[in-house]
């Protein structure tokens, strides 16, 4: 048979290293170093990594400090991922920071005050550009719901003193529960409600409107003796337009109506440089078209400003629940309602949540 194999010096010393326990020895310092090395690495690593988050701590500590000193602008409108800003009479194209939107209950709204970085100008418009950084708390803020039993928000202007809810007798004809619903709102969101009954001039010559103007003054008043103000009006006579122009003056109002019923034109009336798409009513249906696409903030060269918003052809309440609605009805509680009103209250209160 042949002999065993010899073992090498190598192997040998391996072998004279293992049974006296130096190999275990040495592996086991092997181990410690390699330990030692990699524990050594991380601990590094770890302390790089606290330093960096102390450091973004730190800035972002200043910088959450230096938000109060930015420039402090107004949403006029907003568009998908940017917004426009109104400061000191420049308007800055405003990114929105994806965080911000995280963070915040609802989605911007035109009215939104803000505070904004200058970044640099476009060179495609020669626009100011800047990244939107905080919005300050809301004073009112008006808003409707998705549906009339009001599943989700959506808040249309914020920081307005008024709403103004433009109406007209025919082409088209008053809504009255619309009304009493855009008052709802109103009030429910802070907003004083007044009224303004549109297009008088067509009592001359339209059939409908000549029908509805005796209900609608009576209407009217019986609003009048609920506090809620109310004019007519008419862009062809010029009927109103002063009584507008007092109202309108150095505050923010909201415009709200039907489609169709001139809310635009009637701005457009007291200052013709604005640029506000009118569109015809049209003449199968008889119902305005949707000229406003999104509410925007428009500033008055005689004080103020006014926001128009899209005419609706629904307006579904937000927060207001069976059990409050009587606070909107108070002539239901006094027993002074008319006909009208209690039909309104029952149809509102039919379609909300207990």
């Amino acid at each position: 048979m042949p002999g065993k194999p010899k073992k090498t010096p190598r192997e040998k010393d391996l072998t004279s290293r293992y049974f006296t326990g130096q190999l275990d020895e040495d592996l086991d310092s092997d181990r410690v170093a390699q330990h030692q090395h990699f524990t050594s690495r991380n601990a590094s690593a770890e302390q790089n990594k606290i330093l960096k988050t102390s450091a973004m701590r730190a800035a972002d500590a200043a910088f959450t400090g230096d938000l109060d000193a930015l420039p402090l602008g107004e949403v006029t409108q907003v568009h998908s991922l940017f917004c426009d800003v109104l400061h000191d009479g420049v308007t800055y194209l405003c990114v929105v920071r994806k965080t911000m939107n995280k963070v915040s209950p609802t989605a911007l709204v035109v009215g939104d005050r803000v505070r904004f970085r200058v970044t640099g100008i476009l060179h495609d418009t020669g626009k100011p550009e800047a990244v939107l950084e905080k919005v300050l708390p809301r004073d009112t803020v008006l808003t409707r719901a998705d549906s009339f039993k009001g599943q989700i928000q959506h808040p249309i202007v914020a920081n307005a003193q008024q709403m103004l809810i433009v109406v007209s007798l025919a082409q088209p004809t008053v809504k009255w529960g619309l009304i009493d619903r855009m008052i709802i709102a109103a009030e429910g969101g802070g907003l004083k409600p007044t009224v303004c009954l549109n297009k008088i001039d067509l009592v001359d010559t339209d059939k409908t409107a000549q029908k509805e103007m005796p209900f609608a003054i009576e209407a009217l008043a019986h609003y009048q003796s609920l506090g809620i103000a109310s004019f007519h009006a008419s862009i062809q006579s010029g009927a109103g337009l002063e009584d507008m122009r007092h109202l309108l003056r150095d505050r923010t109002t909201v415009l709200a109506g039907h489609s169709g019923v001139g809310k635009s034109s009637l701005v457009m009336a007291l200052q013709p440089q604005i640029d506000i798409r009118v569109g015809a009513i049209s003449g199968y249906t008889g119902k305005g078209r949707h000229t406003t696409t999104s509410a925007r903030r428009y500033v008055l060269d005689f004080g103020g400003a006014v926001v128009d918003t899209p005419g609706v052809k629904l307006f579904g309440l937000w927060g207001i629940r069976r059990e409050n609605l009587g606070d909107f009805f108070p002539d239901i509680a006094a027993g002074t309602a008319p006909e009208w009103r209690k039909d309104s209250h029952q149809r509102i209160g039919d379609s909300l949540k207990d």
